[in-house]
């Protein structure tokens, strides 16, 4: 009998649904449960043909298992080696050398030694910075936000050099990045599941979150949302997520990329909404039983596959560098 094992935290609806689905599949040799580890021994493969991994970002103990079942032969979505790799200043570096649109961002020294550092530590570190060159670079307003994050926490709005500094005072020792706001038109949050299936879902976050996703969105042009799911495949991809969100704010009709390392993404029925809820339980039980029926593969933990001599190739004026100059205050700016 194959497994299926869901790894979760404190989410509750979309783990059971998916286990649930799974199993209603009523396929001979494949069921799915929740995961159940305890001391994890050397010599002891996982039970697991394929595990959903939806809390190991939190606990290095799961992310340490998860390691070993891939070694094993587990598949687990998504892979805990590409994860751990990844931070959001080096997606957005890479989104550029792939043509994707992404804001002006600069990734900024830690405000406080990290812990067990001194300041004989940072001697390589230019002092001081240049201001001025960066904030002409990035812009105002702008956004203030940790380098490896999530869930919006420590993540400031700022719309001068005087709030930029009063924020960077309050990041402690975290490594942070400042990017340049986008006055938005249009915001979309898309599902990507396989590297193959996108869900664009309209998307507000303006808004309280129970009322983001929009029910009753506009007609969106045709060609806009083709570039949408386009860059979101290429993103997903190149990162080797088979699970992801990615956000893209709209300005001009240039979709930038302002979120896209999101591996266990939000998918509770009482904040996505049933519809979404119903694609994205459907779509991650699919893959998963997709998975449990083939064989493992060994995949090259590379992203350098994706940087032909096309991809590095400077993109269009529209998409490869967003215009630099100070902007005005608006509320429509991009809250990520």
């Amino acid at each position: 009998m194959k497994k299926i094992g869901v790894l979760f935290g404190m989410e509750n609806t979309f783990p059971g649904a998916l286990v649930e689905r799974i199993n209603s599949m009523n396929l001979d040799g494949i069921c799915a449960e929740f995961v159940q580890v305890g001391g994890v021994r050397l010599d002891k493969p996982p039970a697991y043909s394929v595990i959903v991994d939806r809390i190991s970002h939190d606990i290095p103990f799961y992310r340490a298992y998860l390691k070993h079942a891939v070694l094993n032969g587990t598949q687990v979505i998504n892979n805990p080696f590409w994860w751990s790799a990844d931070d959001k200043f080096f997606n957005y570096s890479l989104a550029a050398k792939l043509g994707v649109a992404v804001p002006p961002t600069v990734v900024l020294p830690h405000k406080h030694y990290p812990e067990g550092t001194t300041e004989r530590s940072m001697r390589n570190l230019e002092y001081p910075l240049k201001w001025d060159e960066i904030f002409e670079y990035v812009g105002f307003p702008s956004f203030l936000k940790p380098v490896d994050g999530g869930g919006w926490r420590d993540v400031h709005h700022v719309h001068n050099a005087e709030e930029f500094f009063c924020a960077y005072d309050q990041s402690r020792d975290l490594c942070m990045t400042l990017q340049g706001a986008v006055n938005f038109n249009e915001y979309f949050r898309c599902y990507v599941v396989g590297q193959e299936k996108v869900h664009i879902m309209p998307y507000d976050p303006r808004r309280p979150h129970h009322e983001r996703y929009l029910l009753d969105p506009p007609e969106y042009d045709k060609k806009l949302l083709k570039r949408v799911e386009k860059d979101a495949l290429t993103l997903c991809k190149a990162l080797g997520y088979d699970l992801n969100t990615v956000e893209f704010a709209v300005e001009d009709g240039v979709p930038y990329a302002i979120d896209f390392m999101n591996p266990a993404p939000d998918a509770d029925l009482h904040s996505v909404g049933p519809k979404n809820f119903e694609w994205i339980v459907e779509k991650v039980a699919d893959l998963a039983v997709k998975k449990a029926k083939s064989a493992p593969k060994t995949a090259e933990l590379r992203w350098s596959a994706f940087l032909n001599a096309d991809a590095q190739k400077p993109a269009k004026k529209d998409a490869s560098k967003k215009k630099a100059a100070p902007r005005k205050k608006s509320a429509k700016a991009a809250e990520v």
